[in-house]
């Protein structure tokens, strides 16, 4: 029996690499501002695509479907007209109360339907947050592009009910305003949503206040009566008209009701809120953003 000689392969070479260490990252560690901003405008696809498909799904059990996303501020509005306009009588003095109603009703759903969402959205999606790397502001700005998508078919219903139900107001091309009006609201919407989200992230509990300060907020935004109440009273007079929602709901009203170009002063006022709230509320975020996967 002939032996077989098996040769064995040479060692390998073993060769040092060297690593520059000081290009390691943590996993999850928070990215620079700018870097961070550059994650966000990547997905930007991605939150478009998922705020859209989610605006189709969310009424999908409903046998009314989507029209709730008018029903809902339609009776919001009845049950005011009724109990303000007919019983409190706070409709005295403004000629068409119908319009004067539905526009701050509409508007101010707007806002509080997107706060709400977006101060929810990292306790919502805390398993998404913990099981994948993305940019977390990512969750709020989706929730707002959402609910900005799902107010179409409102802003839509608000037009028509200005236009049918009687006193009409004429068509202009002030109600082109609309659209400024609604970037401006979506920003400040944001900011206010991502300043929330951070804190409720952290303390629940402030989820059971959010409604009420929603509530005094709609009450300071002479959403059913008029400002010229406070004719009297110049500090009130002013606090109102430095309200971020009562300008919003005003300069709808002037652009479509009115048929008046609004002051440069609201909408100064109105972009300060808007700029200053969405950067405070975007670098506020971005500072726990390494906290939100611990949970």
């Amino acid at each position: 029996m002939t032996d077989v000689i098996v040769q064995m392969p040479k060692p390998a070479v073993v060769q040092d690499v060297p690593v520059d260490l000081g290009r390691l990252k943590r996993v999850g560690a928070r990215p620079r501002f700018l870097d961070y901003l550059v994650q966000l405008w990547d997905f930007r696809q991605f939150i478009y695509y998922d705020a859209r498909a989610r605006v189709q799904s969310g009424t999908r059990r409903d046998k009314l479907g989507s029209a709730w996303l008018i029903l809902n501020p339609v009776f919001n509005g009845m049950t005011y007209f009724l109990v303000f306009g007919l019983l409190l009588k706070t409709s005295k003095g403004i000629p068409n109360f119908i319009a004067y109603l539905v526009i701050g009703i509409f508007m101010f759903q707007i806002t509080s339907s997107a706060i709400v969402s977006g101060a929810r959205s990292m306790q919502q999606n805390k398993a998404l947050v913990q099981g994948f790397s993305f940019p977390r502001a990512a969750l709020p700005i989706g929730v707002n592009v959402r609910e900005l998508l799902a107010n179409v078919p409102l802003i839509i219903a608000m037009l028509l009910i200005v236009l049918i139900v009687p006193p009409v107001e004429p068509i202009s091309w002030r109600w082109l305003l609309l659209v400024p009006v609604l970037a401006l609201q979506f920003v400040f919407n944001l900011g206010v949503g991502l300043i929330l989200a951070r804190i409720i992230a952290r303390v629940h509990d402030v989820t059971h206040l959010l409604p009420f300060v929603l509530r005094l907020l709609m009450y300071l935004s002479a959403v059913f009566y008029s400002m010229e109440r406070f004719i009297d009273h110049p500090i009130i007079l002013k606090a109102m008209g430095a309200n971020p929602m009562f300008l919003i709901i005003d300069i709808t009203r002037d652009s479509v009701m009115y048929g008046v170009t609004p002051s440069w002063h609201s909408w100064a006022l109105l972009t300060a809120w808007a700029t200053i709230v969405l950067a405070v509320g975007m670098v506020f975020f971005w500072k726990a953003e390494e906290s939100y996967v611990r949970g």
